[in-house]
């Protein structure tokens, strides 16, 4: 065997040791609940007759992946009677969090956002609520449990099972709900978090860092300031003493906000302009899962052969691309092979971005704070998806398709001047080592 094919043959198997694979699993159960109260929440709110704008400012309900840097410090450090003795810290919360999924899910689907909207809207939030605990879970657990040279791979792993997860909460939730109405829907995706929760209880609790000693005696007050400090403060003010950390937020807020304005209005769009759910959920998320494979693929080969920094700008310049193919979708209409091409465009380049973006993310997170490091630095990602894109629908109401679809790519520009700014001034995004 020609020893290029075996060095890729091998550079291929670490994808499938048992801790990466434990990821790809993960990362489904942590990208099943999105859809659910992001796209394909969206198409139910259309199919109920909910006005654009209302569909846009309900994205707020999911503001909980923005805000999740406010409780990661108690997921970080906080033991759960019962649970933490017997699975350990990271996993004692993943449990709690996926079986509070499981319950919001069907609780959601109860819901008739026609007669009472406040309700689907509550539901929307606790379920927001609990898939963000897990997602600072997972993040800090996925850092911890793979080595260095093994992060990639994880990374990689980790988006594939998210995509996966939103074909399934995506094209599945809405072939369901074609052929058998919203609840049924709903109560399959309830049921699919099994998978989150099988992955838990198979893997291992990661070696943390040595907590440092208490001296003799301390009072209850102190243990509390100490465990806040180390909690709380402590990862903030280690990222914040690096070089240029407000331009690294501001780049993190809005390196996916044209992408984030694209998704929000997603759904609506097809079924405003024809396509059947089925149609939507088939392409959109089958076909669309393909191609979003295979730009994780390129996106991860990318990031190891050229860095991250630059599979950043190669992504983020064809995701602002991307969105003038829907425009052009807008343009032609309800036609399904040109909702192939804009979807292929679309996922594949998505795959790119999210991949070097994911690697970067990690790459600036200290190991003795992952959690809530990540979650702070995922949480201003999640901010550009969930308040700053909620005006989306009030911009759709006011112009049309095509125009919109335009303006989402022009909003990609800030971002990658930003991105341009930091190549030239923090050439690498890795973190310092934890201070004593």
């Amino acid at each position: 065997m020609p020893s290029r094919v075996r060095g890729w043959l091998e550079a291929a198997a670490v994808y499938l040791e048992f801790r990466v694979f434990l990821i790809l699993l993960l990362g489904f159960s942590c990208g099943l609940p999105l859809l659910l109260v992001y796209g394909t929440l969206s198409a139910w709110l259309h199919d109920e007759g909910v006005s654009l704008t209302v569909i846009g400012w309900f994205s707020i309900a999911s503001s909980a992946y923005a805000l999740k840097f406010v409780w990661a410090p108690l997921v970080d450090r906080c033991p759960l009677p019962v649970l933490t003795p017997l699975l350990g810290q990271r996993r004692s919360w993943l449990l709690l969090s996926q079986l509070s999924i499981m319950a919001a899910i069907l609780m959601l689907g109860t819901t008739d956002p026609a007669d009472d909207l406040a309700w689907t809207a509550l539901w929307a939030v606790v379920l927001a609520f609990a898939s963000a605990t897990q997602d600072i879970v997972v993040d800090a657990y996925r850092i911890e449990i793979l080595d260095e040279e093994k992060m990639g791979a994880g990374a990689s792993n980790y988006v594939v099972g998210y995509r996966i997860a939103t074909f399934v909460s995506g094209a599945g939730a809405l072939v369901i709900a074609d052929q058998a109405g919203w609840f049924s829907a709903y109560a399959v995706m309830s049921g699919m978090v099994a998978i989150g929760i099988i992955a838990t209880l198979l893997g291992t609790e990661p070696a943390h860092p040595d907590e440092p000693r208490q001296t003799a005696g301390p009072s209850k007050i102190e243990k509390v300031a100490a465990t806040l400090r180390r909690a709380v403060w402590m990862p903030f003010a280690e990222f914040m003493s690096r070089p240029h950390w407000i331009v690294i937020l501001l780049f993190i807020a809005l390196y996916k906000y044209g992408d984030a304005l694209l998704g929000v209005m997603a759904n609506p769009f097809y079924l405003a302009i024809g396509f059947s759910k089925t149609e939507i959920g088939l392409v959109t998320k089958g076909f669309g899962l393909a191609a979003t494979i295979i730009g994780g693929i390129i996106g991860g080969t990318f990031v190891a052969r050229y860095g991250t920094l630059k599979a950043l700008m190669f992504g983020g310049i064809l995701q602002a691309a991307s969105n003038g193919v829907f425009a052009l979708q807008a343009w032609i209409g309800p036609e399904l092979p040109m909702l192939f091409v804009t979807i292929g465009i679309e996922n594949l380049t998505g795959g790119i971005g999210t991949i070097a973006f994911v690697a970067y993310l990690s790459g600036l997170c200290n190991v003795a704070y992952t959690a809530t490091q990540f979650a702070l630095l995922s949480s201003l990602m999640a901010f550009t998806r969930t308040v700053f894109a909620s005006g989306g629908g009030w911009l759709a109401d006011q112009i049309d398709w095509v125009s919109y679809f335009l303006l989402t790519g022009l909003a990609a520009i800030p971002g990658l001047l930003l991105l341009l700014w930091l190549m030239k001034r923090v050439p690498l995004p890795v973190a310092q080592e934890a201070r004593p």
